[in-house]
């Protein structure tokens, strides 16, 4: 079995998603992880973070590193990704119906165009 590695390119995405839809700044977000604004930095430069800054940015955005790893691969008798999303979109009381709707149109559109086969 080959180990997984650490999605660090994947988990500063999400973090950022996080970081904008709290409407913080990366100097805000490094306050309140308790961790140097540098690390951000680096991390936007695509090193990966230590185990203590990884534990303090999942604990500041509420991600799962689980999902950074390959754990959690859908092919493993999971939900399928756009489930996964869905389920997300419905629960996100910021979005109305109708706002869920479109973005589920939007997102399975995309994944049918690039989905691998």
């Amino acid at each position: 079995m080959t180990p997984k590695k650490f999605d660090g390119e994947g988990f500063f995405a999400a973090l950022d998603a996080e970081r904008s839809a709290r409407k913080a700044t990366w100097k805000k977000v490094a306050d309140e992880a308790g961790i140097p604004a540098s690390t951000l930095t680096r991390m936007s430069q695509g090193r990966r973070p230590d185990i203590d800054t990884l534990a303090a940015l999942c604990q500041w955005s509420g991600l799962e590193p689980a999902k950074f790893t390959g754990q959690m691969d859908t092919q493993a008798g999971g939900a399928s990704t756009l489930s996964e999303i869905t389920t997300l979109l419905r629960g996100d009381k910021q979005l109305s119906k109708e706002g869920v709707q479109a973005i589920e149109a939007i997102l399975k559109t995309a994944y049918a165009q690039f989905k691998r086969d």
